[in-house]
């Protein structure tokens, strides 16, 4: 589940330029390395960590989704503690 809403998240975040090219920034990755990145832990916490830097960008990610808004922070902490990719807990 948290690597559903990341990748959900990576999606949410590149169809849109300016997001787009604040996630590059932030993260320092260019969108080659974003792109190989997608089973990566690390790569996914930061997408998250970027969207929920922005709380209107948060809330419409969940909008978009019919997601809880907790959703993607517990997602996060999931993925930086290095606990299972797919955790049913979620």
């Amino acid at each position: 589940m948290a690597e559903t809403t990341a990748l959900r998240a990576v999606a949410f975040i590149v169809a849109d330029e300016a997001a787009r090219a604040g996630l590059l920034r932030m993260t320092g990755i260019g969108p080659d390395n974003l792109r190989h990145g997608l089973d990566d832990p690390a790569v996914l916490a930061g997408v998250l960590e970027f969207l929920l830097a922005n709380e209107p960008r948060l809330l419409s990610f969940c909008r978009e989704n019919g997601l809880d808004p907790r959703l993607p922070a517990a997602a996060h902490r999931r993925l930086t503690r290095g606990e299972g990719l797919s955790d049913p807990d979620l």
